[in-house]
């Protein structure tokens, strides 16, 4: 069964056009390497841009059967392209993926159920 974690990751000032550039690279030149990366760690990302008067921020989702020891794993990679979007976070984000987060992970609260889409 699929679980799925939502996360708000604040975006440091000055740096919008910076994470934008990092996703253009992420859905472009290294959108393979992305990919293998999350199919190895077994989890489906998706990342949603969200201005707010407080800043920016990138809410990003984790979806499979266990998100958070795929974030934890994902964190103890050594490869380039693991090297790469750590660093990259870190200078847009300002956090180390190599690290626990701070005040730890997200907590589902509600959760509507599976519900069928239906056209107004």
């Amino acid at each position: 069964m699929n679980k799925l974690i939502a996360m708000a990751v604040p975006i440091l000032p000055g740096q919008t056009d910076h994470w934008h550039r990092f996703l253009d690279t992420l859905k472009g030149e290294r959108l393979n390497e992305f990919k293998a990366n999350r199919e190895k760690l077994g989890v489906r990302e998706r990342v949603f841009f969200q201005q707010t008067p407080q800043g920016d921020m990138a809410i990003v989702t984790l979806e499979g059967n266990e998100p958070e020891a795929a974030f934890r794993r994902f964190a103890e990679g050594s490869d380039a392209f693991t090297r790469w979007f750590i660093d990259e976070v870190k200078s847009i984000h300002g956090f180390d993926l190599t690290s626990p987060p701070a005040g730890g992970m997200p907590e589902l609260c509600v959760d509507s159920g599976e519900v069928s889409v239906s056209a107004y």
